[in-house]
């Protein structure tokens, strides 16, 4: 079987968020781990891609310049357009080398051995095209905050257990991408997150993939762990920063996900509040 190549899409807007340059190098670390950890068994992976695209911000830059990537292959892109977390992922898959992606957040860890169960499972099931991981989520203590993606094992909701379906979906929206190992062309395919939508971006993501019949399959094995609510992070600003969204604005993104799932592009979809 031929060894595992893949891309790791990270993307960074600023480096001015709390303790921004341990988080970034535990993320590193975490990605050089799964190198040592296939070393270590059955020595699974040829290339390791690191996709950064920043900002081009300086104290990003100079940190991104004296940092150890040891092992992996890198591939740095200063994104000259707008920086939002959609658009930065867009352009990391478009311009990754190796036919696999993964998505990681520069607060996030990947679990050491997860690339090397996902090689199991790639070769196990060659007609899936993304396979996701039970995701440990922290809060903003590292303290345990609970599991995402564990749903598709839950028998009163899902007939195909373990694989996420439209149906699945359609009930139930707490799943995470990041951390997902999945084809490159199901992106070229379907399109990648769509920049309009705020909150539900990768709700509305799986929602369209699936619909397209795209086979996910989630992994019964903790391979991410996930910083939930850290300050300052998208979610955290959703809800607590300046402009929080009312919960009327909540149900308005995951509704509009069901409906425009349906679409390829990103139709520019805008939450208006009518006064009455």
């Amino acid at each position: 079987m031929e060894k595992l190549n893949i891309s790791v899409v990270l993307p960074v807007e600023s480096s001015k968020h709390k303790n921004f340059t341990d988080l970034f190098k535990s993320c590193i670390v975490s990605v050089q781990q799964q190198i040592k950890e296939s070393v270590r068994g059955e020595n699974v992976i040829d290339d390791i891609e690191l996709v950064i695209i920043h900002s081009g911000e300086e104290s990003l830059v100079e940190l991104i310049n004296n940092s150890d990537f040891s092992g992996l292959t890198t591939n740095i892109i200063h994104n000259e357009g707008d920086t939002d977390f959609s658009t930065q992922v867009n352009l990391g898959i478009e311009k990754s080398s190796h036919d696999w992606v993964t998505i990681l957040e520069f607060d996030d860890e990947v679990s050491s051995i997860w690339f090397r169960n996902v090689y199991k499972y790639i070769n196990a099931y060659p007609h899936i095209k993304g396979f996701l991981p039970i995701v440990v989520d922290t809060d903003e203590n590292d303290t345990f905050a609970g599991f995402t993606n564990e749903a598709t094992f839950a028998a009163n909701m899902n007939s195909e257990i373990g694989i996420l379906t439209n149906e699945v979906l359609l009930n139930y929206q707490n799943f995470q991408t990041s951390g997902m190992v999945f084809k490159k062309s199901i992106f070229d395919d379907f399109g990648g997150f769509k920049k309009s939508f705020k909150l539900t971006f990768v709700y509305e993501l799986l929602l369209r993939l699936t619909y397209n019949s795209v086979e996910i399959m989630t992994i019964p094995r903790i391979g991410y762990k996930h910083s939930n609510m850290r300050e300052g992070s998208i979610f955290w600003n959703y809800k607590n920063g300046e402009y929080p969204l009312t919960q009327e604005e909540v149900s308005f993104w995951i509704e509009s996900a069901k409906k425009e799932h349906f679409f390829k592009d990103d139709r520019d979809i805008k939450y208006e509040v009518i006064d009455i």
